[in-house]
């Protein structure tokens, strides 16, 4: 059943505009992703990641989030529906420099909900000759939420310890981490906002073009239209940020992404994903206003805070308080640039 909607909640602020994806097998690259000017960091353990490295990547990723980091890192789990996220989430959900978890392929809210009971729970032994401490500090990202969790099932041989026979009050378990949503299937689509809307701990929705795509055949941006605005529209209706743009897979095509930015920025995107550093500044100079905009914005919000209500600027422009909105938003994006 779908459940009902949320009350909107209240948009962090600053909004990440650039999202770096690292392979988590790669220990060497994600530490310099930390210095590359990336507003996030996203180790994967998915599909960046090769079968055999993917136990790894795990020990990597768990030594890096053993310590708070100066950048926020999120990581990428592996489907939901494999063998291998639960044990993920359960390895990495407390650490400290962990800031947000990436749910792949999700096509619908029982995913979201299910990866919240796995992130909640008590976490599991650190995989072998990771030195961190598995019940170090909690991460402050999210709420608990008791009656949304799955049960705690441990994985045959494992050494983690048993869910008790009643589940503990919810002032007792960790804080739920903040939960991101790929979707990247047409039945993701098709529950866009019921995903949104699912969990406390969900703050964002984004799409993953590359496999959609190859689910529904397109072979140009014109078939993704639709998804698109689906996507933009699902997360401003559940009160999250724009979702961010999936990634340009040229990495030496910077003109091509700076128009696919601009077309994207046009259907209410806000960011976007990359995978080389040398993407980040196309994509950031893409997503702040231009001078001619933050005068626009300016001008509008003198206007509204001398005369209040309804106006008409100078230049025939009318104005009203979302139009207010939409001009202190801009000047909030500019301020970045400080």
């Amino acid at each position: 059943m779908r459940p009902a909607p949320q009350a909107p909640r209240q948009t962090p602020a600053p909004t990440p505009l650039t999202w770096l994806y690292v392979p988590g097998d790669r220990p060497d690259v994600v530490a310099k992703a930390l210095g590359c000017g990336a507003d996030v960091v996203v180790v994967d353990l998915e599909d960046a990641v090769a079968p055999d490295r993917k136990d790894h990547a795990l020990r990597a990723t768990a030594e890096l989030l053993g310590d708070p980091l100066p950048v926020p890192v999120h990581v990428r789990v592996n489907a939901l529906d494999g063998p291998l996220a639960e044990h993920e989430m359960r390895t990495l959900a407390a650490l400290p420099g962990l800031a947000g978890l990436r749910l792949p392929k999700v096509q619908g809210p029982a995913d979201v909900h299910r990866a919240a009971g796995w992130a909640t729970a008590v976490a599991e032994p650190v995989p072998e000759h990771v030195p961190y401490a598995a019940e170090g500090p909690v991460p402050p990202a999210g709420h608990t939420r008791a009656d949304h969790l799955a049960p705690v099932r441990t994985p045959p041989g494992s050494t983690a310890t048993l869910a008790p026979a009643a589940p503990p009050a919810a002032s007792a378990l960790p804080a739920t981490p903040a939960l991101y949503a790929l979707l990247e299937s047409a039945l993701g689509i098709e529950h866009a906002f019921a995903i949104a809307t699912a969990h406390p701990a969900l703050r964002g929705i984004a799409l993953g073009e590359a496999d959609l795509c190859g689910e529904l055949g397109v072979r140009d941006d014109a078939g993704l239209a639709w998804p698109r605005s689906r996507a933009v529209v699902a997360a401003r209706a559940a009160g999250l940020a724009p979702p961010p743009q999936s990634v340009h897979p040229d990495v030496h095509d910077l003109d091509g992404l700076a128009r696919s930015c601009a077309r994207g920025r046009a259907l209410g995107f806000l960011g976007r994903a990359a995978i080389h550093p040398r993407q980040l500044p196309v994509i950031e100079a893409a997503y702040l206003p231009s001078a001619e905009e933050v005068a626009a914005a300016q001008e509008i919000v003198r206007a509204a805070t001398a005369e209040g209500g309804a106006l008409a600027l100078p230049d025939g422009r009318f104005v009203d308080a979302a139009v207010v909105a939409g001009a202190r938003r801009v000047l909030d994006l500019a301020g970045r640039r400080s």
